[in-house]
């Protein structure tokens, strides 16, 4: 099983370590990607600060981000799991785990990046600021930068297992799976479900900040009980086994990938 992960916005400080080394990153099929947007982030926030904070998208309050993506090539990295951080990663709590769950969130979690590309949670790196949102004077949009590196190297990392697709939409722009890998996928929208007591009608509706701390809570229920399916028709299963209430549709033609729709009625 794979699990795509966003990054969060929010990152913890770079460590005091050895800085990054880009070589030992996994996927690196990626490295003449990733080296570009490093290379070009650095320059952009070193040349001028306020092209640099009108390019990331930073308001004056987080200018200090800017002088943070100055010392990537040098700054303390950390394990990309404890970068991470924000409502998902709290949820999922990769710390607490034992070591049997460490083991496989190390082998199955892979968190997309704007700058990285893909990145292993044991993966080294620093602290930054750079979304998939992003258009770098150079590169232009790291979406499509990431486009094509992406879909050389993540169909072998899926391997022939299930995919399950926790992106945002910005990032799951720069990678969907295609063909039979589709349909091995699953995407997962959480639904809000209440019901008018008046009426006794049900109404759902999208929930946004709690969304990420559900997908964080499944996660972590599948590394502790080391749950495995095979496809997105065993993964609803298993979900339903773990307590949660799940309605999936089946992609209607070939090429597409599973929606599952998690129903909660409480927002936590």
């Amino acid at each position: 099983m794979l699990v795509l992960l966003p990054p969060s916005e929010g990152k913890a400080a770079s460590g005091r370590g050895a800085p990054l080394k880009p070589e030992s990153l996994s996927l690196p099929g990626l490295a003449g990607a990733r080296a570009a947007v490093l290379s070009e982030l650095v320059e952009l926030c070193r040349a001028d600060e306020d092209k640099a904070r009108d390019v990331l998208g930073l308001s004056e309050g987080l200018r200090g981000e800017i002088a943070k993506n100055t010392l990537l090539e040098t700054a303390g990295a950390r394990p990309a799991g404890e970068i991470y951080t924000g409502v998902l990663y709290d949820a999922l709590g990769l710390a607490t785990l034992d070591a049997a769950g460490r083991r496989r969130a190390r082998a199955s979690l892979l968190v997309f990046s704007g700058l990285w590309g893909a990145v292993r949670v044991d993966d080294r790196i620093p602290s930054y600021r750079c979304s998939m949102g992003v258009k770098l004077p150079g590169l232009g949009s790291l979406g499509a930068h990431w486009r094509t590196p992406l879909a050389s190297v993540l169909p072998e990392a899926a391997g022939d297992g299930l995919v399950l697709d926790l992106r945002s939409s910005a990032y799951a722009s720069a990678w969907r799976p295609k063909g039979e890998l589709a349909g091995r996928t699953a995407t997962v929208r959480v639904l809000h479900s209440q019901v008018d007591p008046s009426t006794g009608v049900e109404k759902r509706s999208v929930v946004s900040h709690f969304n990420k701390a559900t997908k964080g809570r499944i996660v972590r229920s599948l590394l502790e009980t080391g749950t495995a399916p095979k496809d997105p028709a065993s993964l609803v299963e298993a979900l339903r086994d773990l307590g949660y209430s799940v309605e999936a549709k089946a992609p209607g033609k070939a090429g597409k990938a599973w929606e599952l729709d998690v129903i909660v009625t409480e927002i936590h």
